[in-house]
């Protein structure tokens, strides 16, 4: 399969997926993939980081003062488009998604119903479903 913007959306369409929802769904792959991307941290220094008493997200970074480290909050959007994608897949019967935390490949995968066979942890088989990607 290859990766391209313009297999992402007919794909999902074809799936039976509306293509208002498809593009949904591309930008909430888009949203989590930057997200997992500076979770892991940027070539700044700059990484996101959840406080793990109040749940509140933080833009960690370099102070530039001998390797201290500063913090703003941002928004969660991880959270957001969590909801917007559970919203999604509800309207939806049969379907489901795996978000994979990795940001070197696709960031969300949606699974058709047969896409996991019976029985089987939906986590060792998402790759058989849709990768939603740019």
């Amino acid at each position: 399969m290859t990766t391209t913007t313009k297999d992402c959306i007919p794909t999902l369409i074809s799936a039976g997926i509306s293509e208002d929802d498809a593009r949904a769904l591309r930008r909430i792959s888009m949203t989590l993939h930057r997200w997992h991307e500076l979770e892991c941290g940027n070539e700044r220094g700059e990484a996101i980081e959840r406080d793990e008493e109040t749940g509140l997200t933080y833009l960690t970074f370099d102070t530039g003062q001998n390797g201290k480290r500063g913090r703003t909050q941002i928004p969660d959007r991880e959270t957001n488009a969590l909801k917007r994608l559970a919203k999604i897949i509800k309207g939806y019967p049969g379907f489901a998604f795996h978000v994979n935390g990795d940001p070197r490949g696709s960031a969300l995968f949606i699974m058709r119903p047969g896409d996991v066979p019976a029985g089987a942890d939906l986590d060792a088989c998402y790759n058989r479903g849709i990768a939603v990607f740019k």
